[in-house]
């Protein structure tokens, strides 16, 4: 009870990528710009979906909400680890980690269904572009979107209760760009091994299932693209579906490494290396 009162006072100290990086400053720049640019290419996307009334149809939908949770999830970790860095107060508090936790979570997690959910529109309107509009009718994307946005904040809510109700010891120092379960634990002092497993199980499966509806929709399109007759069509189809596919590559393969692989496959420093591309370049 006394490490969790000195922990719910003081909260804990962030060690991210800039404090244990060989040139800090010229890090520092590179993650400021990446994640300006970010904030300005998602800003002006959503606004022109927004404001451009034939982008009003489901494809721009869902890329709109996919841009609405990368400026959020960026927005969530980025401008935290930059003034750590410049204000040299690397603090932070146990609600406020326990907040930037749940967000991530959620916007994580929802961004893994979406994907998910695009995938399955390429496919209908490659594979099935007669039916396209019954199958990815309004009524249909909104419930995609608010599916992702509902299971994943269930989900982020159990974990993040159960992430902090353990007590931690009075050593705070969190080796992570931001508050994030596996670090955390570490510090835990109480058995966490039960729900280390429940946790990984979970992090398995929503890595596992939205990856398994992206490879079979992938797969179904691919047949699809080589049986076009016209070289233009199969040009049009693959150009369409490249840079959502290169998104899921490196969204998911940074994921994976974090919550699949075993912890003896990689180390703090690679962790958070991995956090900046599904935190900062993947919403670029």
């Amino acid at each position: 009870m006394e490490f969790r009162n000195s922990t719910l006072v003081s909260g804990f100290i962030l060690l991210g990528i800039l404090d244990g990086s060989g040139s800090p400053e010229l890090l520092c720049v590179t993650i400021t710009a990446l994640y300006m640019s970010a904030l300005t290419s998602n800003g002006l996307l959503l606004l022109a979906i927004t404001m451009d009334a034939w982008l009003h149809v489901p494809m721009y939908l869902l890329l709109g909400q996919l841009s609405l949770m990368d400026l959020l999830l960026t927005s969530v970790i980025t401008p935290k680890a930059i003034m750590v860095f410049l204000l040299k107060d690397n603090t932070i508090s146990f609600g406020g980690c326990a907040l930037q936790m749940f967000l991530e979570l959620v916007l994580g997690g929802a961004e893994d269904l979406l994907l998910a959910f695009m995938a399955y529109d390429r496919y209908v309107a490659i594979c099935h572009p007669l039916t396209y509009m019954i199958f990815m009718r309004p009524s249909v994307c909104w419930l995609m979107v608010a599916a992702s946005w509902i299971l994943a904040s269930v989900m982020a809510l159990g974990f993040t209760i159960n992430t902090m109700h353990y007590p931690f010891c009075k050593y705070r120092q969190i080796r992570h760009l931001f508050c994030e379960i596996p670090p955390l634990l570490e510090l835990a002092c109480a058995d966490t091994s039960s729900y280390e497993l429940v946790f990984y199980l979970v992090g398995v499966l929503m890595l596992i299932l939205p990856l398994t509806a992206i490879f079979f929709s992938y797969a179904q399109i691919l047949f699809t693209v080589l049986h076009m007759p016209s070289n233009k069509g199969r040009k049009k189809a693959l150009v369409t579906c490249s840079s959502h596919m290169t998104v899921v590559s490196m969204y998911f393969g940074a994921l994976t490494v974090m919550y699949v692989l075993p912890s003896s496959y990689h180390n703090p420093k690679q962790d958070n290396i991995f956090s900046v591309f599904y935190t900062v370049v993947t919403q670029l």
